[in-house]
């Protein structure tokens, strides 16, 4: 009985083989020890590649995702469209008179710009002073609605200013003449003794075509004395470069 079997078993296993070598639609493939999964590749012919198959993406319609990190910006993009042009700005002074005969010396040619205005209202706090009553204003370089010169000729210029301080608080008033912005002279005005005081400086600066001169307030109150002109601010070309 164990001779019979030691030769059919052999006989059984080599016909198995057989048959599944020759069965192109029935291979199985053991996965671990209790699944079995259909080949999906069976059905391919001899000599051609197999090409995996990606599972169709997850639907998150409706679902809230979890944004992630902030990607770096992008390139700039192009330039834009030319901008229109900016408004004409103030005609400049007067040219010397042309060569004659005899010529002409350039020295002896001397721009007219000068200027000179009060200030009718009252100010305080921080406040550009707009020397409103102007009595002078030769070339039309100050502009009383905002209380600056703007140089039209690059040269030396003489400026001064004179604040009368509203009084009777016990308080300082302080003014700075700037050009561009930058102090270039201060004055103060104390209180002492709850009256008027002013406060004054003058200064010679060099300016370039475009530069703005204006007086502002670093703190206090000034008199406004409507017309009669308490406080006033002036200023004119010494020589042009």
């Amino acid at each position: 009985m164990v001779l019979i079997l030691l030769v059919a078993i052999p006989l059984l296993v080599h016909t198995t083989k057989g048959r599944n070598t020759g069965n192109t639609g029935g291979r199985y493939e053991m996965l671990g020890s209790c699944r079995m999964v259909c080949d999906p590749y069976a059905t391919s012919q001899p000599g051609q590649e197999l090409t995996a198959v990606s599972p169709p993406p997850q639907d998150y319609s409706g679902k809230k995702i979890k944004s992630g990190l902030r990607g770096p910006p992008g390139i700039p993009g192009p330039p834009g469209a030319r901008g229109p042009p900016g408004e004409p700005g103030k005609p400049g002074p007067q040219g010397p008179p042309g060569p004659g005969p005899g010529g002409y010396s350039p020295s002896l040619y001397t721009p007219k710009i000068a200027f000179y205005a009060g200030l009718r209202k009252q100010h305080e706090g921080n406040e550009i002073l707009k020397f409103d009553d102007v009595v002078t204003n030769v070339g039309n370089y100050y502009e009383p609605s905002t209380g600056k010169f703007t140089c039209p000729l690059p040269g030396i210029y003489f400026f001064t200013y004179h604040v009368l301080m509203r009084g009777g608080d016990g308080t300082s008033m302080w003014a700075d003449l700037k050009k561009n912005g930058l102090v270039r002279a201060s004055a103060i005005a104390q209180d002492a003794d709850q009256n008027y005081d002013y406060a004054s400086n003058s200064v010679i600066l060099h300016l370039d075509v475009g530069d703005e001169v204006c007086v502002q307030l670093d703190g206090g109150k000034v008199h406004g004395g409507n017309t009669n002109k308490y406080s006033t601010f002036s200023g004119f070309l010494i020589y042009p470069d």
